[in-house]
């Protein structure tokens, strides 16, 4: 969860773009990230792919006012709407982006290319219909940071219980190095965000980073397939309320203008 889904970039420079906030190469920019390239399939109106650029203009044309982001896990259909066939999709890529004022999703497809040594990666969105729905599980700013504050807490005390790596040095070496990004000019969200909205991110992503950790540290006390498990039970409620929150803060920008009518 330490990197950013593509569907968050995509998501927050989208909505600046929609609201002017940012012109559209740069906005493009952000949304590429590391990424060769990414395009469009499946707009209406368009028979081929096409560039981020023409896409959100067209997207805006069609009624698109915003846009949310979905981070579906097995059981937990998180920001999406339906309708099933856009859930399958959406959770076999793990998120995906609803828009907000008319039915459309975009579910990316990732493809390395390239000959060998100098690969980049490729991504499609297909832009599929979506149901105008309020989407699943996705708390407000204020819950989502109340149950952050919680859950750093309890990962921690869980990484500490089960002897993992991730509780001591590894940890803030980790947690150091991202924090060491971020001031090198990281743009968290795009702007036009409140900046509650920034913090809620700031701290899932770190939340999410000890869960990583935790998972991924092969050393400490937690080396058995019963402790290995346990880990797992504790630290999927932890997982899931930094997912929630990660999704509440890209979506914070849609939830206001919802508020206001606009």
């Amino acid at each position: 969860m330490l990197s950013e889904p593509r569907s968050g970039r995509l998501a927050a420079w989208g909505n600046a773009l929609l609201a002017g906030l940012v012109s559209p190469d740069d906005a493009v920019l952000a949304m590429v990230g590391d990424d060769a390239v990414h395009r469009v399939d499946g707009l209406p109106g368009e028979a081929a792919p096409v560039g981020l650029t023409l896409a959100m203009g067209r997207l805006r044309s069609l009624g698109v006012r915003g846009l949310r982001v979905a981070l579906p896990a097995p059981g937990h259909p998180l920001g999406l709407s339906g309708p099933p066939a856009f859930n399958a999709r959406a959770l076999e890529a793990e998120e995906a982006v609803v828009g907000f004022g008319a039915p459309y999703g975009l579910v990316p497809e990732v493809y390395e290319a390239g000959p060998e040594g100098d690969v980049h990666v490729e991504v499609v969105w297909h832009c599929l219909p979506v149901r105008e729905a309020p989407p699943a599980d996705v708390p407000s700013l204020g819950e989502a940071e109340r149950e952050l504050a919680e859950a750093l807490r309890e990962a921690t005390e869980v990484l500490s219980r089960l002897d993992v790596a991730g509780s001591g040095p590894v940890a803030e070496a980790a947690l150091d190095a991202y924090r060491a990004r971020a001031e090198r000019g990281r743009e968290v969200l795009a702007p036009g965000y409140p900046p509650r909205a920034v913090r809620v991110l700031e701290l899932a992503q770190r939340v999410g980073l000890l869960v990583s950790l935790a998972y991924e540290s092969g050393h400490g006390g937690a080396v058995s397939a019963s402790e290995m498990a346990a880990r797992g039970q504790a630290l999927r409620p932890v997982e899931r309320t930094a997912r929630r929150a990660q999704v509440a803060a890209y979506n914070a920008y849609v939830e206001e203008r919802e508020r206001d009518g606009s």
